[in-house]
């Protein structure tokens, strides 16, 4: 009897073996799932609101099936540049579709200051046709074959920055918004209609948003019980995010500069915001 025992375990101790060896053998010759291929598309768009036409620019990669949230990136107050379409592939490269929008209608660009100021004057001053151009942009990407239009973000740059808390300080559908040595004095203040989380990257030595406009905003959003973040980088200037900042601060005489360290360290900040949201 006892012999029938030892017997009947080593062949349960054989097979237990063999089967972990069969196993083993099985997952080293599985092959394995390959990861599947970034491939940034870009594609200009034209859409329009009832009085005026604009030109886009939507990035997505187009080797991946799954609808992803998506980000509206609003420009500085140069226009629809080339800067912000670089943004724009640079989201897609993170799974997002992203859409470059513009505000001034027919993709104008300003060649100087004064013309960049007035492009962005007649945005501010005639609202309800802001929100119409914001919005036709809003429909345009929620209706792109990539998209999930149940998850939307907004981001903007300088000019772009002030446009998208706007939107959002106006009740816009935004799951969270970003804004990029961006001004604070709003042409709608903080209210109980922003449904979105908040993040402003500005430069703490930017000499274009005074610390009586930081100090009204983020009262405003403490007031309404805001989930919001506002950094200020200690040192950095104005238009940080833009490797063009230098040239045009010596070209025009502005006091504007690069920083790659704020530069990188906001885009970290941003991505962080979105994986939270989405």
């Amino acid at each position: 009897m006892k012999r029938f025992t030892i017997i009947i375990t080593a062949s349960i101790l054989l097979l237990s073996v063999s089967c972990k060896e069969n196993t083993k053998q099985a997952s080293e010759t599985q092959p394995k799932a390959e990861p599947v291929t970034i491939k940034v598309k870009g594609t200009e768009v034209t859409y329009a609101t009832d009085s005026t036409s604009l030109k886009g620019y939507i990035a997505y990669n187009e080797n991946s099936k799954v609808k992803r949230p998506a980000v509206l990136i609003v420009h500085e107050w140069w226009g629809h540049n080339d800067y912000v379409r670089e943004r724009a592939d640079m989201l897609a490269n993170l799974g997002y579709t992203a859409m470059a929008v513009d505000m001034y209608g027919d993709g104008k660009l300003a060649d100087h200051p004064d013309d960049a100021g007035k492009f962005a004057r007649s945005v501010f001053t005639n609202l309800p046709e802001a929100k119409a151009r914001f919005n036709a942009a809003v429909s345009l990407l929620k209706a792109h074959e990539s998209v999930d239009g149940d998850k939307l973000a907004a981001i903007g740059y300088c000019f772009g920055g002030s446009v998208v808390l706007t939107m959002a300080n106006s009740g816009a559908d935004l799951d969270a918004v970003a804004a990029f040595h961006s001004g604070v004095t709003l042409p709608v203040m903080p209210n109980e209609q922003l449904k979105a989380r908040v993040l402003v990257c500005n430069g703490a030595a930017d000499e274009f948003i005074s610390p009586e406009s930081i100090t009204t905003f983020t009262k405003a959003m403490d007031s309404i019980g805001a989930q919001y973040e506002y950094i200020a980088y200690p040192g950095v200037k104005h238009s940080f995010t833009s490797k063009t900042a230098d040239a045009n601060a010596e070209k025009f005489n502005l006091p504007l500069a690069y920083d790659a360290d704020a530069d990188e360290k906001s885009w970290n900040s941003l991505q962080e915001l979105l994986k939270e949201v989405f």
